[in-house]
């Protein structure tokens, strides 16, 4: 999530200690904790709350719809791959010298150009 690696999140960790102290590491980690928990409990109750205000007509209604990328996805990206099917590709398209095509000859696809 915040891309924070081992190296990143033990000098956050030194410096915690050093601005904070060994003492009140401790007491601070336990306050972020209760916070953490306070918010989720508060984001869970205004969740709920929009649930029954809605009404029953929503009661399958998920929050994760919300989210841009996976609205995008849902409602585009879905559609587009369930109507999409690739034409079929031969390595060698057949292509006539005129440059015509006899009817009922599918175009020549390069599958690396797209």
């Amino acid at each position: 999530m915040f891309d924070l690696s081992f190296f990143k999140l033990l000098t956050l960790l030194v410096l915690a200690l050093v601005i904070f102290g060994p003492n009140e590491l401790p007491k601070m980690a336990a306050k972020a904790g209760n916070l953490l928990r306070e918010v989720r409990r508060m984001a869970e109750g205004a969740k709920n709350d929009l649930r029954e205000g809605l009404g029953p007509e929503f009661q399958n209604f998920d929050f994760d719809d919300l989210n841009p990328k996976n609205f995008v996805r849902k409602h585009l990206m879905d559609d587009l791959e369930a109507g999409f099917s690739a034409p079929s590709v031969s390595r060698t398209p057949s292509v006539s010298t005129t440059g015509a095509l006899a009817p009922g000859e599918a175009p020549p696809y390069d599958i690396e150009a797209t």
